[in-house]
Formats: C-alpha cells, sequence, structure tokens
C-alpha cells in the first residue's frame, strides 16, 4: 500500500534528517529517485525548488509536495506525517532529557559531533543540485562540452547576488525571470 511506504520512508528521513530541511534532501531524494523510482532528478529538484519557494519548512514543504505527485491529497497527508511524527516523539523525549541532564558532558559532546555530519549532508545535496544545473545530469564524471551556459549564468550571478546580501524573494523572483528569458532563447 502506497501510503504506508509513504509514510514510513518519511518517517525514517524524518528520524535521521538532524540538521533541518536541506539535510533532509539528500535522504528524499534516495528513497523517491534512487530506491523506489517514484520521480526523476529533474522532478525532484523542480519539487525542491518549490518547497524553498513556499512558506514553512523545506522538509516538510517536500514531503508533501512529494506525497502529492506520487499518491495524490492521501499521499501528501501520509509523507508530511511521516516526515514529522519522529520530531514529535524524539522533541518530547530530548526536551525532557535535556532539560533534566542538560550539562553532561557526553550530551554536549553528541550534540557537537552531529554538526560535521550535517554540514556533510548539506553539501552532498548542494553538489548534486550543481551538477544538476549546470550539467543537466548527476552523474559523474561530466563533460565540459555539455555545459547549460544559462544555468551556469543563473547559478553565478545568484551566487552574486547571496554575496551581496541580496533578499530571499528578489533572488528567487529574477533567477525565476532571467531562467524564462534564458529558456527563450533556448540557453537553458
Amino acid at each position: 500500500m502506497i501510503y504506508l511506504t509513504l509514510f514510513w520512508e518519511f518517517a525514517k528521513i524524518g528520524l535521521f534528517c538532524v540538521g533541518g530541511g536541506y539535510a533532509s534532501m539528500p535522504l528524499i531524494q534516495a528513497a523517491v529517485v534512487d530506491t523506489y523510482g517514484w520521480l526523476s532528478m529533474s522532478n525532484f529538484v523542480n519539487i525542491f525548488t518549490i518547497s524553498q519557494m513556499t512558506p514553512g519548512p523545506i522538509g516538510i514543504n517536500a514531503a508533501t509536495f512529494v506525497g502529492t505527485k506520487i499518491a495524490g491529497v492521501p499521499g501528501a497527508i501520509a509523507a508530511t506525517f511521516g516526515f514529522v511524527f519522529p520530531s514529535i516523539i524524539l522533541g518530547i523525549v530530548l526536551a525532557r532529557l535535556f532539560l533534566k541532564y542538560g550539562n553532561i558532558g557526553p550530551i554536549r559532546g553528541v550534540l557537537n559531533g552531529l554538526r560535521p555530519a550535517v554540514v556533510a549532508l548539506i553539501c552532498t545535496a548542494s553538489i548534486s543540485f550543481i551538477f544538476l544545473a549546470v550539467w543537466n545530469t548527476e552523474d559523474i564524471p561530466v563533460h565540459w562540452g555539455d555545459i547549460s551556459w544559462g544555468g551556469l549564468a543563473v547559478l553565478l550571478l545568484s551566487l552574486f547576488a547571496v554575496r551581496r546580501k541580496t533578499g530571499v524573494i528578489r533572488l528567487l523572483l529574477g533567477s525565476g525571470i532571467l531562467g524564462i528569458i534564458l529558456g527563450m532563447l533556448g540557453w537553458i
């Protein structure tokens, strides 16, 4: 039954996505693109992009959109509830433990040890998205002749805009408009 599978897969993702929505993206990708083949990488990136643009946490938005794409509204409910269920239970348990034993060194050590793993998860997702944006593939090795020059231009301009502290809304609107223009010219 697809709803139970969606719930279970997103519950596992919700349980192990320490570090927020960006850290959950490689786990969601592994489940929906690699393991089950429910979505293509291109569809997954589109869902990830929409998840960033809509209000709310990225991981929950992605779970909702993936569930909708795979099994409609009931799939969205199953995937979203699966994603948040472990967090609710763990949040209650950890809050009680942290209030009672928060100053114990091993607990601080566990929290400090998780930080580098979160950075690695976010970097992995970022690298996959860069390859997809610039080469239209997630496969390595890539060929320099296959570069999407329009995608590279949008990437570089977006990086420049982020460094200049451009707001997220302006960045997304500008990138979307530039993508439309470059797409109409056949450069993306």
